[in-house]
């Protein structure tokens, strides 16, 4: 079946944007062919530095015919209606009358010839290339359409055939460039098996994936032959891959005069500026040697392709060396009065301030950590960021922390100082390692709370999409602290004395709470726990400890699977439903204890007596926090319950047996809403 090919040629699309175009593209094309009823077998998006391509296979050379039967008005409507009916028909339209349970009706079958693919996709591929959202674009010469970057070229073939398609100005044709160094002249094309073969000739891999996979081995191949190993980094990867259409990589060697610069600064100088690959030696420590990929061949096997990339490495690894050489030079405790010098936020002061207010924070969460000592824990927080003021991290902010700790470590710091000081800012994200280290878990939870409660005070909450101090990622970090090393935090004490230190807005303990409600839910949700459980455990209001939290909620997930607990749960929705519509129309609350004297049923009496007897149990297992226990013999309610709403009429004639039989369910309810609000949960079984 026919293929359509498109590619658009422009000048160097950002590696970043090149995924996501790609399949933009594809979406937006298969979605319009979708609509206008064409299938197809396959559909490949493809996309270098200069270009994107989509092929499709499998289409059919026309749209499906269509036949539909329109009803139109009673035959005694007025003459207008039926004129209009008729004149909204194409021609040929076959008119019939016809008996309904209504009466007499007007019925035309239309039949509708299907268009020609190839004059569809005009239509469609026009859509999509104006739908295409880039992050950034540009307008060029004198053309009022944008793209990216300015576009040269558009091919649009369809069973062979061009398709007149148009960007703008640009006109489909079948010819397109190979790569901007290695190839000249104009290529034409037939089909996509010709296209990519031909841009292969003119030195274009046209797949991502291949290119990737050829940086890859080619990369590994060269350190192997060295005794060397490439140092795992998929995101730069990724970039390189981006960047070239021709992938040719090499390998350069560090001078030894910078060999004893930290890692990471090596690393990052070579990463973040250069895109170059480090290699390790034995033991996993950095080697002499980096890897480069260039986007050409040259006659001289790379040889000043090599030759400038050292050239300009020792240049950047040069400035590394003095800002090294310089910063060891000053103690990192002199440091933090600069400081007062650099601004946190206009509203919250200078991080000299902000650091204040995270050493007095993080030596009163020491109290919850164990082996957490809180002179050391003040002493970490008053260095954390220190390093902030020094050269190195002036030119590489990357290194925040992570110099820090090595300037700690020069000054005689204690170990856990420097740790604390390197890993004060994690987690940050999901993926992210999280501190366990007793002092470094004291600083980062005080520094993340006093950016959350100093902006929530503010009222800088985040909005929708908008959360431009990420605080949605400080307050997972807290989270994840929290969690992962079992700390029983009472937050809401902790965020009233961060806003103690402030001294600055509103109190924001509520709404902070509130928030992390909402965090903790995201977070769990991709754990696959439900999110009703959290709100139901969240609703009794005033649980601040997360641990504790996430015990109760572990308690009622696991009581929820059981089938006494689904059964359960089905009973105390019933109770609630008669207690909301009874207490509704009688206006008022059956909040009292039942009597067993005025229980007329058996199964009332043995309901009361259930209650009576297992709630004090109940309550006791929840303040000790034994909370499987207390769903143990919350189970143990539901014979009872199930024989109750079996025998029993709860609306009984008798106004004071009524009442006591309402005032049962409503002690049913005010026991099992003692761990959680159960109308919370909205099904059965977690």
């Amino acid at each position: 079946m026919p293929e359509l090919l498109l590619e658009i040629l422009s000048e160097e699309i950002p590696a970043r944007m090149q995924a996501r175009a790609a399949d933009d593209l594809k979406r937006l094309v298969t979605e319009g062919l979708k609509a206008a009823g064409l299938e197809f077998s396959s559909a490949d998006a493809y996309v270098t530095p200069r270009r994107l391509a989509l092929v499709i296979d499998g289409l059919p050379e026309k749209q499906p015919d269509v036949s539909e039967e329109k009803r139109g008005p009673n035959v005694n409507a007025p003459e207008q209606a039926i004129n209009g009916f008729k004149g909204s028909l194409p021609e040929g339209a076959v008119i019939e009358e016809r008996e309904t349970p209504k009466g007499v009706f007007l019925f035309a079958q239309v039949d509708t010839k299907g268009a020609a693919t190839a004059d569809v996709l005009i239509a469609v591929i026009s859509k999509a290339m104006a739908n295409l959202a880039w992050p950034k674009s540009m307008r060029w010469a004198a053309y009022t359409e944008r793209w990216v970057r300015p576009v040269h070229s558009l091919i649009c073939l369809f069973d062979g055939n061009v398709v007149p398609a148009q960007l703008g100005a640009i006109s489909a044709t079948r010819a397109t460039l190979g790569h901007r160094f290695l190839s000249s002249g104009l290529i034409t094309v037939t089909d996509f098996a010709d296209y990519k073969s031909k841009l292969l000739k003119a030195k274009v891999i046209l797949d991502p994936a291949e290119r990737r996979a050829k940086i890859e081995a080619d990369a590994k191949a060269l350190c192997a032959a060295e005794g060397l190993s490439l140092k795992d980094d998929p995101g730069l990867l990724d970039e390189v891959t981006g960047l070239v259409e021709w992938p040719v990589v090499y390998m350069g060697q560090i001078d030894d005069d910078y060999m004893d610069l930290p890692d990471e600064v090596l690393s990052t100088s070579m990463r973040s500026h250069q895109k170059y690959f480090s290699t390790l030696g034995k033991g996993g420590k950095l080697a002499n040697r980096f890897i480069v990929v260039a986007n050409t061949t040259t006659k001289d096997k790379g040889a000043q392709v090599v030759a400038g990339n050292e050239r300009v490495l020792r240049a950047r690894l040069s400035d590394a060396k003095f800002f090294w050489d310089q910063d060891r030079a000053t103690k990192l405790e002199t440091r933090v009065e600069a400081l007062n010098d650099r601004v946190f936020h206009a509203k919250l002061g200078n991080l000299f301030e902000k650091v204040a207010r995270v050493e007095a924070l993080a030596a009163e969460i020491a109290q919850y950590v164990d082996g957490a000592d809180a002179k050391v824990v003040k002493r970490a927080a008053r260095l954390a960021k220190a390093d902030l003021s020094t050269g190195m991290v002036g030119e590489f902010p990357e290194l925040q922390g992570i110099m820090g700790r090595y300037y700690a470590l020069n000054d005689g710091e204690d170990a856990a100082v420097a740790d604390a000081v390197a890993e004060h800012y994690a987690p940050q994200g999901p993926n992210d390692t999280c501190p366990t280290a007793p002092v470094s878990v004291c600083v980062a939870l005080a520094d993340k709370i006093d950016t959350l409660v100093g902006f929530f005070a503010i009222d800088e909450k985040p909005t929708g999409s908008k959360d431009p101090y990420a605080l949605r990622r400080a307050a997972l970090g807290v989270i994840r602290l929290v969690l992962e090393n079992g700390l029983r935090l009472p937050l809401l004490d902790v965020f009233k004395n961060a806003h103690g230190l402030l001294q600055k807005g509103d109190e924001p303990s509520v709404d902070l709470m509130a928030f992390f409600a909402d965090r903790l839910k995201v977070h769990l949700r991709e754990q696959g726990v439900r999110h009703d459980l959290i709100d139901a455990v969240m609703a009794l209001g005033g649980e601040d400890d997360l641990f504790r939290l996430m015990d109760k909620v572990d308690a009622l997930a696991g009581f929820l699977n059981t089938d006494d607990g689904a059964n359960l749960l089905t009973a105390y929705k019933r109770a609630a439903n008669i207690l909301r519509i009874e207490e509704k129309k009688d206006g008022k609350a059956y909040a009292g204890e039942s009597s067993i004297l005025a229980a007329v049923e058996q199964e009332e009496h043995d309901l009361i007596n259930a209650i009576s007897s297992r709630g004090p149990i109940i309550l006791n297992a929840i303040r000790d926090e034994q909370f499987q226990s207390a769903m143990a013999r919350m189970a143990e309610f539901r014979a009872p319950v199930d024989a109750y709403f079996e025998k029993v009429t709860v609306n009984a004639d008798d106004p004071a047996v009524r009442e006591n039989r309402l005032k049962t369910l409503a002690h049913v309810r005010r026991t099992m809403d003692q761990i959680a609000d159960f109308s919370k949960i909205e099904g059965g079984k977690a």
